[in-house]
């Protein structure tokens, strides 16, 4: 089921991405250089009204601790880069210029910024647990019966710099989740070859496990 969701995903992202793509070019032969707006102080109160929601949102998830926080803070960087352009952009040539372009980079962007790196960092400490809490189950897993799983009992082969440290690697080439959940996770076919090959190696090598007393 996740591998069929993985190429719907992709797929449905690759046809996206050719639409609009022909869509950006419909509209820059097309769109006029000057149009009135109607239900313009609509528009930008329910937006404000919107980005109000967000910030409140964002309160009690720092205030509960809640994982929905990364959400929340991408939410509000997007939103607050829109308000930026969108400000600036349609103020070119005006007399409110001056202000829109200040309040987008001395606000509305160095806002964005903190949200998406605090989002990130989120992110990153979520992954490091992830990979953290799976090498620690994978020790449990092979300790002695009544042996406490330590840190010293992980396989930190498994887990790698990455886990180790909780930071290391960028987020581009950090798996799509931690040791423990990359099994439930669709693989290429070279994975899953290399992984029996890597199986069959062991029980070669093993032989026949002695039979219980």
């Amino acid at each position: 089921m996740l591998a069929r969701e993985r190429r719907l995903a992709l797929l449905v992202s690759a046809a996206c991405s050719i639409v609009l793509a022909g869509w950006i070019v419909v509209l820059a032969a097309t769109l006029p250089h000057q149009f009135d707006a109607h239900h313009w102080r609509a528009v930008w109160v329910i937006f404000d009204v919107f980005l109000l929601a967000a910030f409140a949102a964002t309160a009690w998830a720092i205030w509960r601790q809640r994982q929905v926080l990364i959400l929340l803070l991408v939410l509000i960087g997007t939103m607050l880069c829109c308000d930026a352009w969108f400000d600036v952009a349609t103020s070119l040539a005006t007399s409110g210029f001056g202000i829109s372009l200040l309040s987008a980079v001395l606000a509305e962007l160095p806002l964005a910024f903190l949200a998406f790196a605090g989002a990130r960092r989120l992110l990153r400490a979520t992954v490091a647990a992830g990979i953290l809490a799976g090498a620690m189950a994978g020790a449990s897993q092979v300790a002695a019966p009544g042996a406490q799983a330590g840190p010293e009992a992980l396989d930190w082969a498994r887990v790698g710099d990455w886990g180790r440290t909780c930071a290391g690697q960028s987020l581009r080439r950090a798996p799509l989740a931690g040791a423990g959940l990359h099994e439930a996770l669709p693989r290429s076919r070279a994975e899953r070859r290399a992984d029996l090959t890597k199986r069959s190696g062991r029980g070669g090598r093993s032989g026949r496990p002695d039979q219980p007393a």
